[in-house]
């Protein structure tokens, strides 16, 4: 039996399974997401957006996606 990784991504109310956070994907781009720690959002980088966690459930509509700053953008640690 595969036992699954249940390691968590977690923020004050926050927690997103790896597991789930590795088949998710940019509704605009297609493109692997990656969490960031720091805005505790998933980010496409392909095409600078983050979209926002709510209590555990990321929010993949394309409104609800924030576009990021080239330069100095705090998403990129």
């Amino acid at each position: 039996m595969v036992r699954l990784n249940r390691v968590l991504l977690k923020d004050a109310g926050n927690v997103i399974d790896k597991t789930l956070s590795e088949i998710l994907v940019c509704p605009l781009s297609k493109q692997p997401l990656r969490f960031c720690e720091k805005t505790k959002s998933l980010v496409s980088d392909t095409i600078g957006v983050s979209f926002p966690i709510k209590d555990g459930i990321p929010c993949l509509v394309p409104k609800d996606g924030k576009i990021l700053e080239e330069e100095g953008d705090a998403s990129k640690a």
